[in-house]
């Protein structure tokens, strides 16, 4: 028996979620507001330019590649890509640099340039963190629907490896002394949108897995992801509406039956939610339905920073720049505690810019290079007027942009579009602007996000950065796979129960 299920938001998460239970037999069909799939993995495209608007790192592609096996697919046939070496080269601020690469030996001899005590740290580092990715993997891979899955023995083996009392920071003094290294190995949390003073130690699996499994740039970038997986979906069958609004989940009692978008109500028997979780549940449920995510509920949430965007196109090339490009700033603590403690825009921020021209000339017209750059800021708050300081905070970013050696910017640029956090929330409908989603504290991690199988109602189902396991393109992919799991087991055991007239099971 065929079974309905509508997907809100063509994300990778949704996307990745259609694929799956479309190859089972569902009727799958994903309702999008905006005009291209992708959500915050989408693209800007103009004058011969490309951007991704979000995210520009694609790690762990093996999570990917076992989806699009399972529907009868090659990932890296239909999503070319290639592995970067050197992944990314860090500027600091406090003096020196790291081009950071996958190769151990070489990244063992980059790391003696700047601290030659702290070499060995590098191999130890990897050692210990391989046992516990082993570990801690199958914790990523389940559901957690209640303080119960938390006996459950795989994440019971897992417990030695967590430190709940441990910083990332706190972890990494113990592989490297120079704070440079420490910060090389730490930034990583910033793909949580949290601090490294503040990320719980677990995450250390992140640069881990950045050496472990390579960074790779997919050919247009990572917004082909989106646009081959969409692809995919409807060869599969699914249906994708783009400038499509849900305006309300509907509900029968507590049972999520369907959605009304301005073309009409549309009916499912199971609905999945790939939007921004905060901004969607207190825009598409009421609040008097929500018991635990209730408005005044979400509102105490902690959210992870955001970031203030600058997409240029730029005629010219900046061949002294890497793919990708870091700075830390040389008081990175001051400026960590102004985005998430402060909430006041720093003046010598940290940041990063994508010349993804290095790799891929798809990316730019000939001569000409596609910048990216990235400043983390405050998620929406009074302190921050984004009307008075989207102009002065341009400027802030193009003066940085010169301590990696890009001067006199201005003349050259050609395009140009600014995204500020309240664009975030305003146009991409994130909510704050909090563009990581919910911060991953231990409080907000496992059964305590919001679940795959959405606790407040039946027939319900979360997928991406908001649920469990939480952001970051590899983790969502693992979220596509838990919640769909869940709904083909769900909508299974519907048909499986529903009785004809005669009393007999009818066949699912």
């Amino acid at each position: 028996m065929s079974r309905r299920v509508i997907i809100i938001g063509a994300g990778p998460g949704g996307l990745a979620s259609a694929m799956l239970l479309a190859k089972t037999g569902a009727e799958v069909t994903i309702l999008e507001k905006q005009p291209r799939v992708g959500g915050r993995t989408s693209l800007i495209e103009a004058d011969g330019y490309k951007f991704d608007l979000g995210p520009t790192f694609f790690l762990y592609p093996q999570i990917l590649q076992e989806i699009f096996q399972a529907v009868g697919r090659d990932l890296y046939q239909e999503v070319p890509m290639t592995k970067l070496d050197p992944q990314y080269r860090i500027t600091f601020g406090a003096g020196g640099e790291l081009n950071a690469t996958p190769d151990l030996e070489r990244m063992v001899a980059e790391i003696t340039k700047l601290s030659p005590s702290d070499a060995q740290g590098f191999r130890r580092f990897m050692e210990y963190n391989r046992v516990k990715l082993e570990k801690f993997a199958p914790c990523l891979q389940m559901p957690f629907p209640g303080w119960s899955s938390v006996l459950n023995p795989r994440v019971l083996a897992v417990l030695p490896f967590l430190k709940p009392w441990k910083s990332l920071h706190a972890e990494l003094a113990g592989y490297f002394k120079d704070p440079r290294l420490q910060l090389a190995f730490t930034f990583q949390s910033k793909y949580l949108g949290m601090s490294p003073f503040q990320c719980p130690s677990l995450f250390s699996i992140l640069s881990f897995l950045e050496y472990e499994h390579g960074i790779w740039h997919p050919t247009g970038g990572c917004n082909s992801i989106s646009h081959n997986m969409a692809r995919v979906a409807q060869e599969l069958g699914v249906k994708i509406q783009l400038h499509t609004a849900v305006e309300e989940i509907l509900f029968t009692g507590r049972r999520a039956t369907g959605v009304r978008t301005a073309q009409g109500e549309l009916r499912a028997d199971a609905v999945m939610m790939n939007a921004d979780f905060a901004n969607a549940i207190t825009k598409l449920v009421p609040n008097n339905l929500r018991r635990r995510w209730s408005d005044a509920q979400v509102a105490k949430k902690d959210f992870s920073c955001s970031t203030f965007m600058l997409y240029l196109g730029v005629e010219g090339t900046f061949d002294h720049l890497a793919h990708h490009n870091i700075y830390v700033a040389k008081d990175y603590r001051r400026n960590l505690d102004e985005i998430e403690r402060q909430h006041v825009l720093s003046e010598d921020p940290s940041f990063y810019v994508a010349n993804p021209v290095r790799t891929d000339a798809t990316m730019a017209p000939p001569g000409h290079s596609a910048l990216y750059v990235l400043l983390p800021v405050t998620h929406l708050h009074p302190n921050v007027d984004w009307n008075k300081e989207r102009a002065r905070y341009r400027s802030v970013a193009l003066r940085q942009l010169e301590k990696l050696g890009i001067t006199d910017i201005e003349k050259q640029i050609r395009f140009e579009r600014v995204v500020t956090p309240a664009d975030w929330e305003g146009k991409v409908d994130v909510y704050r602007g909090a563009t990581f989603n919910l911060a991953h504290s231990f409080a907000q991690m496992l059964h305590l996000r919001p679940q795959n199988r959405f606790e407040e109602f039946d027939g319900m189902y979360l997928v991406g950065g908001g649920t469990h396991p939480g952001s970051g393109l590899p983790v969502i992919f693992e979220s596509a796979r838990i919640s769909s799991k869940l709904v083909i087991e769900d909508l299974g055991q519907a048909a499986r129960t529903r009785l004809d007239s005669s009393g007999a099971p009818r066949a699912a």
